[in-house]
């Protein structure tokens, strides 16, 4: 049962925060837990106030969906508090989303605030209210392993699979959070939301990330770093000066439109070199990487991750929008990094690598780490790439 907390005791003796963002999967989550005889209280975090967003759809975490979660609080009876964190998301998520930009990375902003605000601060607000639990809206699976610990698992819905942005769950933050939804489709979740009678049974999911309420980043790093973005030039990998732009933040790993170029072949942007200045181009093919290496890895499994894993075939993820594809496991006196067998293309630093058990819908989450740089590398022993290719067949 979707609604089975795996608590000590009866459901009424086990009290449950819910974090309610004012959509429609957390609120399905709070009715649930609510009809289930928990005794759930609701809490919102305000992260920020952007006028601009406050009506807008496909926005999240401001002033509409405060409301919205108040409706769905006051329609299932249970008490609703709105916590003030703009300030420690200010800290923890925007300023690091904007000097991360700054240093040539691609930031996934949206795992820093589950990483901090949501599973760590709130985490302590739950425990302060007495709380067995906390658990979340989000699209994910935790279960019991041979040792009694919790395990982190895809869900059964590939297409809402948000454990990409969970990879940094500790196995102590495990204990503690728990995902109802994550035996369920979107389509199941809608549909109990309409059974539920719940105020926002159709609201639109949100799309943007929160503070970027625009979708353009490079407005939001200059207002926070005034005078920060300067100019340089755009290089191809030959060496050749092709042109300027007006900051580095304007670029990522892999674009290729908004260049301002007229070279007649078409360039991609292959690096974004902070200390010069410098975007640098080439042909697509400069964009494949084989290896990524890195850093504050958060590791999951069983298994303690050492020299004896260096080989292991897991399935890597290297962008929240692909699906995990076969990898080797490189553990060494360098550090961890992990060899794709098929190249990716458009990998970026500050962007995080999540490593599978398997490619399948609730395979198990082996751990994660931040992207610190990226290799051409040859790629893995063709028997290994042979074998693993054989076995996504």
């Amino acid at each position: 049962m979707i609604t089975d907390l795996d608590l000590p005791g009866r459901p009424e003796e086990n009290r449950v925060v819910v974090a309610m963002s004012g959509g429609v999967d957390s609120s399905v989550v709070a009715a649930l837990l609510s009809r289930a005889g928990y005794d759930v209280v609701g809490v919102t975090l305000q992260l920020y106030d952007h006028g601009e967003a406050t009506h807008r759809p496909g926005a999240c975490c401001a002033g509409r969906d405060i409301r919205d979660a108040r409706r769905v609080a006051e329609h299932l009876g249970i008490p609703h508090y709105v916590l003030d964190f703009e300030d420690r998301f200010r800290e923890a998520v925007i300023e690091q989303f904007a000097d991360s930009y700054l240093a040539g990375e691609t930031p996934v902003p949206c795992i820093a605030c589950n990483q901090t605000v949501k599973f760590s601060d709130l985490m302590a607000t739950a425990k302060t209210l007495g709380a067995a639990a906390l658990a979340t809206g989000h699209y994910v699976e935790t279960r019991r392993g041979p040792a009694g610990r919790w395990q982190m698992h895809r869900p059964a819905d590939a297409e809402r699979d948000q454990s990409y942005f969970l990879f940094a769950t500790t196995p102590e933050q495990l204990d503690f959070v728990r995902f109802p939804l994550g035996a369920l489709t979107k389509t199941e979740t809608r549909a109990l939301a309409r059974e539920l009678a719940l105020p926002v049974a159709d609201k639109a999911d949100s799309q943007d990330i929160c503070f970027v309420p625009t979708g353009r980043y490079a407005d939001v790093i200059e207002r926070l770093r005034p005078g920060a973005v300067e100019p340089g030039e755009i290089v191809h990998l030959d060496g050749r000066v092709l042109g300027r732009h007006r900051g580095i933040v304007h670029f990522t790993i892999g674009q290729r439109r908004g260049l301002g170029l007229a070279v007649g072949e078409p360039l991609y942007v292959v690096r974004l070199d902070a200390d010069s200045r410098r975007v640098v181009v080439g042909p697509h093919e400069a964009l494949e990487t084989r290896r990524v290496r890195l850093r504050d890895l958060n590791w999951l499994d069983d298994r303690p991750l050492d020299a004896r894993l260096d080989g292991l075939e897991v399935h890597a993820r290297v962008r929240s929008s692909r699906p995990p594809a076969p990898a080797i496991l490189r553990v060494g006196p360098g550090g961890v990094a992990v060899d794709l067998v098929g190249a990716e293309t458009g990998v970026a630093p500050g962007q995080a690598c999540v490593l599978y058990a398997s490619p399948e819908p609730r395979a198990r989450v082996l751990g994660g780490g931040w992207i610190d740089g990226s290799e051409s590398r040859p790629p893995v022993d063709p028997p290994v790439a042979r074998a693993l290719s054989a076995a996504d067949a």
